[in-house]
């Protein structure tokens, strides 16, 4: 630990001490889900299951609610559900990575904890230059920076980032991503067999290709991983114009399914899937437990998406990550739900075994809260819209005439509404995780999601159900809270 390192961390304990209650006092101030403790928070890093204990890292920002030279926080838990915020693991330090401690993720070599990460440097100018870089731990909480293991190869600008790694066989593989100096959006290849060096193998996808047509001018977050037989690559592409109600967000994060030829260092890949149809997602990284699940876990926001006008930077504090959830593959098409552990939260069920509406508005006695999960089962409905409205800020829509899904919300930044849709041939559940400024509903066991952060005046509790014909259901309420 040197000096700088030293310093760093004393600055962003006192600045967790000097706003603590003013944190802490905020009305939005998340239930069950991880957030900083002041400041900023954004993309996971290194989350991965080791020793009996999944570690989540993430990009923080100590010192204000905006971008800037990013440490490495730190969250532990033994069951997903119960977490411990540790001591910073990475500080923008050193020489390589003075400008910021990018993202990157963690693997286990040979009982050892070690994560990858990009170092991000800037000059007087402004000019960037960035390393991958790698440190490691015994105690998966003392990290020992090892310095840089790969640099910029040729055919690409300084926007080379976010590495993700990954053994397959006698080799590790990490999966960068980049924009080429055609400023197009690239996921790139490299291997090593000791982790230290690195041969760089190309782009394995990318925008402008045999496969894909311009498709962004940066692709950020990449992960690659097999699923079913598959090989899924998940990435963030920025500069995809909106299309009909695809890629409403400022950027996007979602998937192609394919093959990865190893030894070509090629992949044969599908059409782009939006991972997430919400407001806010951004920046998903998995990784496979002792359980054998593929982990998803992401950040509950979206860069330069009017990030800087959420109402809780005025208590010192920004951003969220979402729950995790367990990925399968079905049909080409990845499937999100949230983890069974979850379930320990659950308090107080409420069950109403056969609800009818017939053109109203109906609001159940006991189905109301702020930090709540409902399950909604057993759906009969006509070709009239259903409705769920949550809190007075939010409406989840079903038109099945149209086979479109929406979800509306007031707009934190003018209060006007401002919606999102998808296409969904028919509706036949719903799982809804409320918290105080989140929503996160799984669709139809996963088939689709909506991620968002949500403001609602801090004591409106109130739910309801609605439909212009006939609508019958089945819900199950729990409050979420720990023990």
């Amino acid at each position: 630990m040197n000096v700088k390192d030293q310093e760093l961390r004393e600055q962003a304990t006192l600045e967790i001490q000097k706003h603590k209650l003013q944190v802490e006092s905020d009305p939005y101030r998340l239930t069950y889900h991880l957030m900083p403790p002041v400041g900023l928070l954004n993309d996971p890093n290194g989350f991965i299951h080791w020793k009996g204990t999944y570690h989540l890292f993430y990009q923080w920002m100590p010192f204000k609610t905006g971008h800037g030279a990013k440490f490495w926080g730190h969250y532990s838990s033994p069951d997903l559900v119960h977490w411990t915020h540790e001591g910073i693991a990475l500080t923008p330090s050193d020489w390589f990575d003075k400008n910021g401690c990018y993202s990157g993720s963690a693997v286990d070599d040979n009982g050892t904890l070690t994560v990858f990460y990009t170092g991000n440097v800037k000059d007087e100018k402004n000019n960037r230059e960035t390393y991958q870089c790698l440190a490691v731990s015994e105690d998966g909480l003392e990290f020992e920076k090892q310095g840089v293991v790969a640099t910029l190869p040729k055919g690409y600008t300084a926007h080379f980032r976010d590495p993700k790694v990954w053994k397959k066989g006698e080799h590790w593989y990490m999966v960068v991503g980049a924009q080429s100096l055609q400023l197009d959006g690239k996921a790139v290849l490299f291997r090593s067999s000791n982790l230290k060096e690195w041969e760089h193998l190309g782009a394995i996808a990318g925008g402008n290709t045999d496969r894909l047509g311009y498709f962004g001018y940066m692709w950020e977050c990449p992960d690659l991983f097999e699923l079913n037989g598959k090989d899924v690559l998940v990435v963030c592409p920025q500069g995809i114009e909106p299309e009909g109600m695809l890629y409403q967000n400022v950027y996007q994060a979602g998937y192609f399914v394919g093959q990865l030829d190893y030894e070509k260092a090629r992949y044969t890949h599908g059409q782009f899937t939006e991972l997430d149809r919400g407001f806010e997602f951004y920046a998903p990284q998995t990784t496979l437990d002792a359980k054998g699940r593929r982990l998803l876990v992401a950040w509950m926001g979206v860069p330069d998406q009017q990030e800087d006008q959420q109402p809780t930077i005025s208590h010192k504090w920004v951003h969220t990550m979402t729950i995790p959830r367990e990925l399968t593959l079905i049909d080409g098409k990845l499937y999100q739900q949230p983890i069974k552990e979850l379930e320990q939260l659950r308090q107080n069920q409420v069950s109403y075994e056969q609800v009818s509406i017939n053109n109203g508005v109906l609001e159940l006695d006991q189905v109301r809260g702020k930090s709540i999960e409902l399950g909604i089962q057993d759906l009969s409905y006509g070709d009239r819209s259903i409705e769920i409205s949550l809190r007075g800020e939010i409406r989840f829509i079903y038109d099945p005439q149209e086979k479109q899904a929406t979800l509306e919300r007031k707009s934190y930044v003018n209060g006007l509404t401002e919606a999102r849709h998808c296409r969904l041939e028919r509706l036949t559940s719903l799982q809804i995780f409320l918290d105080t400024s989140s929503l996160e509903i799984f669709v139809n066991g996963g088939e689709e999601v909506f991620t968002s952060r949500i403001f609602p005046y801090p004591d409106n509790e109130l739910i309801t159900f609605a439909s212009k014909g006939s609508f019958n259901f089945h819900v199950n309420k729990w409050d979420l809270k720990y023990d």
